[in-house]
């Protein structure tokens, strides 16, 4: 059995919103993609996304998007470096409008083997997921960047 975890948090902006946040390069370089983000995604496409406390680009491999509802893509696992372990992990996103206006974003990932390294690495992107969430929140509802000199 691969290991795999969920995450979700409320924002108080209209689900559009939050998803063009999350698909836009620009955007999400405001307040997830410490090193930046290239390329939109979208279904089929790969784009990169650089991290400070992970440097250098990663590939990002969009399997799947639907306008405003979910968001599916691969990439490396990773067991608590930066180092290539040989395998993808999946990310799915899902974006729930909800009666007042607020956006309920869920983010699961799996696919880690069950092995000390796979648990490292799964507890250390679920850390991440959270984070971004929070991240996501801030820079959404307040316009603040809660990762600006986090991790640099």
């Amino acid at each position: 059995m691969d290991l795999k975890f969920r995450v979700a948090g409320r924002i108080a902006k209209p689900v559009s919103q939050v998803f063009e946040a999350v698909v836009n390069p620009d955007q999400l370089s405001r307040y997830f993609t410490t090193g930046g983000a290239k390329g939109r995604l979208e279904t089929g496409a790969t784009v990169t996304w650089d991290f400070h406390d992970f440097p250098g680009a990663f590939p990002v491999h969009v399997v799947e998007v639907v306008k405003d509802k979910k968001i599916v893509f691969l990439w490396a696992g990773n067991e608590g470096s930066p180092e290539p372990v040989g395998y993808d992990t999946t990310v799915t996103m899902t974006f729930e409008p909800l009666e007042d206006n607020r956006t309920l974003v869920s983010i699961s990932e799996e696919g880690w083997p069950t092995t000390p390294g796979g648990l490292k690495g799964s507890f250390g992107n679920c850390e991440g997921w959270t984070g971004a969430l929070c991240a996501m929140k801030a820079w959404l509802e307040h316009g603040l960047n809660l990762r600006e000199g986090f991790y640099k």
